[in-house]
């Protein structure tokens, strides 16, 4: 299964509720755009390809929605829909990249009726979900070149299946090496406060047979200067035209600990997450949510009543602490400014050439 997906028959959007898992497997229908952006923002779904291909579907429904029998009264309704779906989680450009690449297919002014755009979003957001999968596979095999036999990883957050359409990231450069038949082992960050690591990315390498530990948050740099790890494995939800890449917090401090221990650190990216006109990471506007997420671990309260908390959901690792940049184009290495430019323009080829 899908974690994002359209079901024909019954004309909706289906998501896999991951705030709930490893407990349970909830997957609800969605059937307005509304509830699509309350399901973002509340985190049914996460990870930034995930959250772009359930915006893209939310895009569809809305033009289910409107009532509109023209082109412009659509695309207002659509332009309604976009600044609602793009305010749902400001960090992770997919969306916004998503809900503008929606946009553009509705402003193709070769379709004539509001039928025409509504049967050609529904196409385009089929399309976006099954090249992020092709896409994601190719990524996995480029980054399995960075894996030796025998080599433990460390790995931040949840960048598998669950992160994406299907297949996943960084995880799927682990998935990748794994099929390749290499002996490899995972040192899991558990992530708090949502704890993705834990329960998200566990989850997914026990279903697969991946050998690896769940360890705290704090201990990834005792393992580092021990020679206990060989490599980093990251995501990423909004990189920088300079390389500067932000992910989920507390990936900052493990680039940091990485080069002070010679560690080779990767963030795993399709170049849909690459923003190249926000020439910095300082740039990157950095979500912070509830202080429940932190004063509180799975509805039970951890620290003293009354008290305040901060809570950014993301942080930014400067490019000087990146050894290189995995991407469905090839493995990207400094200088970052004029290689991932590069990149993007080399994946829009293949993308290209695919679809013919």
């Amino acid at each position: 299964m899908r974690t994002v997906f359209w079901d024909y028959d019954r004309h909706l959007m289906r998501m896999i509720d991951q705030r709930l898992l490893p407990f349970e497997t909830v997957v609800p229908d969605y059937e307005t755009h509304e509830e699509v952006a309350e399901a973002i923002r509340e985190m049914v779904v996460r990870g930034a390809p995930a959250i772009g291909a359930a915006a893209a579907f939310g895009m569809v429904l809305a033009a289910q929605q409107s009532r509109a029998t023209d082109r412009l009264a659509l695309l207002r309704d659509l332009e309604e829909a976009a600044r609602r779906l793009e305010a749902a989680r400001p960090t992770a450009v997919n969306l916004a990249w998503a809900v503008r690449r929606q946009l553009r297919v509705a402003t193709n002014e070769e379709l004539e009726t509001a039928d025409d755009v509504r049967a050609a979003l529904l196409a385009e957001a089929q399309r976006l979900a099954d090249e992020d999968v092709a896409l994601n596979r190719r990524m996995g095999y480029y980054g399995a070149e960075l894996i030796a036999d025998g080599d433990t990883i460390l790995h931040h957050c949840n960048t598998g299946a669950l992160a994406t359409v299907d297949w996943g990231t960084a995880l799927g450069v682990i998935f990748a090496a794994h099929e390749q038949g290499k002996r490899i082992h995972v040192l899991v960050d558990e992530t708090r406060p949502r704890l993705q690591g834990a329960r998200l990315t566990a989850w997914e390498l026990k279903e697969r047979g991946i050998p690896f530990d769940l360890i705290a948050d704090n201990a990834a740099g005792h393992f580092m200067r021990r020679g206990d790890v060989n490599i980093v494995l990251v995501g990423s939800d909004r990189t920088a035209a300079n390389g500067d890449v932000a992910n989920k917090i507390g990936t900052y401090q493990l680039g940091v600990l990485a080069k002070e221990n010679g560690v080779p650190f990767y963030p795993v990216v399709p170049t849909s997450t690459i923003d190249l006109d926000l020439p910095t990471g300082d740039l990157i506007p950095i979500e912070e949510r509830s202080m429940d997420e932190v004063l509180r671990v799975i509805e039970t309260g951890i620290a003293p009543l009354g008290i305040t908390a901060r809570n950014p959901a993301f942080d930014v690792t400067p490019h000087r602490y990146v050894t290189g940049i995995v991407t469905e184009a090839g493995i990207v290495y400094p200088p970052f400014e004029k290689n991932l430019r590069a990149a993007v323009a080399h994946a829009r080829e293949i993308k290209w050439e695919s679809e013919k």
